[in-house]
């Protein structure tokens, strides 16, 4: 497991990823997993060096109602083919993180079909109940039973999975909607895992609430940084670039406590692509590899793909696509743009040539509604290091003292003063005097 320090993750939704079908309707096995592994070189030459794997278990349908969490999804192929991408990941000095879907399971979960037949079974006591009697579904979700967390023999299973996998190579995990669970079901659960691999690296789903005591109590590394993903879409896309500096000082308050997990999209969201508009994509993409955290890319958003998440049936389908196997060239996915792909290899290269900004912390110099500029410093033990982030959503020159430019667009020194013209953006070194003028 390499330090998270250096870790920057590329995600993806394996089941959509090599074209299976998550419908249910469709199940015939088939081996899938090995055309991941013609992935990993694009992986590395987009400058990451973490696989985040979504859901690799047998399931029903999209992979979150789970059937069986010893077995590899058939769709997707076997044990076998699984280690063999850990395998060949570790070969290039790739970590691997899998999703461990431990609130619910679905349907077809043997013990689940034995609880339903027989409420006084064994099997029963593995999940919540109401006060009726009757099993609880997860968020409405009536094909999601929820597990009982409170029960000995739910932490046993979900550290025996956990264990299982690692002892498979397996370098981290992702726990999937960790906030419906018990805190206490975790600080159970995860010393007993790390006491045998204590090195794994465990990220929390959290959406909202506080991260920094989930991080705490949990005994977790991390937890997704939702506000953060907010902040930046939400702010670009409204021209309103307050709510970016509240969330700055919202994810300053985290990084005393923890390294969040960091990203502009996921498995679950509208692509950024579609949320900012591709004028401002590169705004995004400056912040999430100029802050502190641990950050991920999902799969496409590299290549600057569009797709928006519906709330209906099939609404996720667009944002989970096929990708296959990478064939000579990755930019030959449909929709692929090579300028964004290359843009995402030069700011990651800028993070890996600062790698202390996996910890620094943000100073909003300057803010309005379509600029801002923050000055990002390592820690004392990083020697106060800092660079100057400036973005610009409006039609004005927005003016800040600089001393080199690094990156960026629409913008350049113009003798101590970095400018910043209409719609650009840029990261440059501090000067002395960090007072902006102008937008």
């Amino acid at each position: 497991m390499t330090s998270a320090e250096h870790v920057i993750w590329w995600h993806v939704y394996p089941l959509g990823f090599v074209g299976a079908d998550t419908t249910g309707a469709d199940r015939t096995p088939a081996t899938r997993l090995p055309d991941l592994i013609g992935w990993l070189d694009h992986l590395l030459e987009l400058g990451a060096n973490g696989l985040a794997l979504g859901p690799v278990f047998d399931s029903s349908t999209h992979g979150y109602d789970t059937i069986d969490y010893f077995r590899v999804d058939p769709r997707l192929g076997t044990e076998d083919d699984l280690v063999a991408l850990i395998d060949a990941a570790h070969a290039r000095g790739i970590d691997v993180m899998l999703d461990g879907v431990f609130n619910h399971v679905g349907p077809d979960f043997p013990a689940l079909r034995t609880a339903r037949q027989n409420p006084a079974s064994p099997e029963a006591r593995l999940f919540e109940q109401d006060p009726d009697g009757a099993l609880v579904a997860f968020e409405g979700h009536g094909g999601l039973i929820t597990l009982n967390h409170g029960a000995t023999e739910v932490a046993d299973l979900v550290t025996e999975v956990m264990t299982y996998w690692c002892e498979r190579g397996v370098d981290a995990w992702r726990l999937d909607a960790a906030y419906t669970v018990p805190i206490d079901f975790w600080s159970r659960v995860l010393p007993a895992v790390r006491e045998r691999h204590p090195q794994v690296y465990v990220m929390g789903e959290v959406i909202h609430g506080d991260y920094a005591a989930f991080v705490q109590a949990g005994g977790m590394d991390a937890v997704t940084q939702y506000e953060l993903w907010q902040g930046i879409w939400h702010a670009i896309a409204d021209h309103n670039l307050h709510e970016l500096d509240h969330a700055l000082g919202r994810h300053n308050g985290f990084l005393e406590t923890f390294v969040p997990y960091t990203f502009v999209g996921n498995h679950d969201v509208t692509r950024i692509a579609s949320q900012v508009g591709d004028e401002h994509l590169d705004h995004a993409l400056a912040l999430l590899l100029t802050l502190g955290g641990t950050p991920s890319i999902y799969y496409g958003d590299e290549f600057g793909l569009r797709a928006v998440k519906e709330e209906r049936a099939g609404g996720d389908d667009a944002i989970r696509p096929a990708f296959g196997s990478p064939g000579a060239d990755p930019i030959q996915v449909p929709g692929a743009r090579p300028e964004v792909l290359a843009l995402h290899q030069e700011l990651i290269g800028l993070r890996r040539r600062h790698a202390w900004l996996h910890t620094a912390r943000s100073r909003t110099v300057a803010v309005g509604n379509d600029s801002i500029t923050v000055e990002v410093t390592g820690t004392e033990a990083d020697g106060e290091q800092s660079l100057i982030v400036c973005l610009n959503i409006g039609d004005d020159d927005v003016r800040t003292p600089a001393a080199q430019f690094l990156a960026g667009r629409r913008a350049g020194l113009d003798g101590g003063e970095l400018v910043v013209g209409p719609h650009g953006w840029a990261v440059a070194g501090p000067a002395q005097d960090s007072s902006p003028s102008g937008g």
